[in-house]
């Protein structure tokens, strides 16, 4: 693992190279089969995760066997830091929804740059604060806009964040999962994204969606929101 790969990402443009380097030398890379489970929720937490390629569903399951998805999570997405808070254990499980390349890294450094290193630590709590911000956000759109504008909101957070122009998006294999990411039945998605492709310029080819243009999609998708184009302007760290 490259130390400049590490700080490419938000959580860690403000760390030390000591810092990066202890988690460079301790980082672990997995290959993970689609369907293979990373770890399960309550599971003791050791390690967190970075996403080199893939998909990873986040989820938790209920009493009865069903599944609540929490969030499904692209290339260069961060995931199981958030355990240092929840007594040391895992608060969702976590699945790979594609085959997925992933690197690990031991949660203990963390906690110790966490506790020197206030900059460190500032950045951290941005980054929880910012992706606390797009669950609100969801919250909003599920009450405002319609389906086809939620899958809109969804593929533009998928999008290079300064790229108004064409897009392509490899969506996971299993369309039902973003569907339930959405809070909708699959054969609502299925509607909806037809409703979407006839509304703009957008071409489904199996798992692979072509985006004639994303400012297009982002005026479609936004016009319900409280302020302009805020999917495409929040992602998630």
């Amino acid at each position: 693992m490259s130390v400049d790969v590490l700080r490419s990402h938000a959580l860690f443009r403000r760390a030390d190279d000591a810092f990066l380097n202890t988690l460079a030398q301790q980082a672990h890379r997995i290959k993970a089969a689609r369907r293979q489970v990373i770890h399960l929720a309550d599971d003791p937490a050791e390690r967190f995760f970075l996403i080199e390629d893939g998909w990873v569903k986040l989820f938790r399951e209920t009493i009865d066997g069903s599944e609540a998805v929490i969030d499904i999570l692209n290339t260069g997405k961060i995931f199981g830091e958030s355990a240092m808070f929840h007594d040391d254990t895992y608060p969702f499980s976590a699945e790979a929804a594609s085959a997925t390349v992933l690197w690990s890294f031991p949660l203990k450094p963390l906690k110790t740059q966490i506790a020197r290193d206030p900059d460190f630590a500032v950045s951290l709590l941005q980054s929880m604060a910012h992706y606390r911000r797009l669950q609100d956000q969801e919250l909003e759109h599920r009450t405002l806009q319609n389906a086809p504008q939620r899958i809109g909101c969804f593929l533009l957070r998928l999008t290079p964040q300064e790229d108004m122009g064409p897009a392509t998006i490899h969506l996971p294999y299993d369309k039902t999962l973003v569907a339930s990411r959405l809070g909708m039945q699959p054969e609502t998605f299925s509607r909806a994204l037809s409703k979407l492709k006839a509304a703009i310029n957008l071409t489904v080819r199996g798992s692979t969606i072509e985006i004639g243009s994303v400012a297009e999609l982002a005026q479609y998708s936004c016009s319900a929101c409280s302020s302009e184009f805020p999917c495409h302007d929040l992602k998630a760290s």
